[in-house]
């Protein structure tokens, strides 16, 4: 998934609004969604960019979520989550280099709404944005509706034992580090 620097973009001066752009590190825009890049003004420490190494898979996914992504939404209380739902990150996509297969996109969809349940009363709006292959694209958001209904969809992903079976899916030391480095972010959260 590449940075979501639009979204950056329009909020980077607010503090009503926490970002999080969890994405590929240096896929797209070049230079763009660094650590580094925090917010500015009064939205300074409201913009958090998680780039991952290529290759990350669901270790590194799911790794950055429950340190993360859910500890900062726990720590900002959201009155609504927006989720722009990239699935660019799966494994098939033919623009990034990352692994994730449907059934992590499901298990990030039902982290995610567990946090609108805890916060805003289960209000989330999810959109589809990125990803690139017409083949395994209905798949991730197949379960990712599915995670949405909380009701099993009956169809089967016939990609995924084999993604899930590719090196490198468990969480590498090298992710370990990415994620590490981007957990000393939420102090600024308040």
């Amino acid at each position: 998934m590449h940075h979501g620097n639009g979204t950056q973009s329009a909020f980077y001066d607010d503090p009503s609004v926490l970002t999080i752009s969890l994405h590929q590190d240096g896929l797209f825009p070049p230079n763009s969604g660094l650590l580094e890049e925090r917010g500015g003004g009064a939205g300074e420490g409201f913009n958090l960019n998680i780039p991952l190494p290529p290759g990350s898979g669901s270790g590194a996914y799911l790794a950055a979520m429950d340190r993360v992504v859910i500890p900062a939404l726990d720590r900002f209380k959201p009155e609504i989550i927006f989720v722009a739902s990239g699935f660019d990150a799966s494994a098939l996509d033919p623009l990034g280099t990352m692994m994730l297969g449907s059934d992590t996109y499901h298990q990030m969809t039902n982290l995610v709404m567990d946090a609108s349940e805890r916060h805003c009363g289960g209000k989330i709006v999810m959109t589809h944005e990125g990803g690139y292959s017409a083949a395994y694209v209905p798949y991730c958001g197949l379960k990712t509706v599915s995670a949405l209904l909380k009701k099993p969809s009956g169809i089967t992903d016939p990609f995924l034992e084999d993604i899930l079976g590719w090196g490198g899916q468990d969480l590498q030391p090298h992710q370990d580090t990415a994620v590490s480095a981007a957990e000393s972010l939420l102090d600024a959260i308040t």
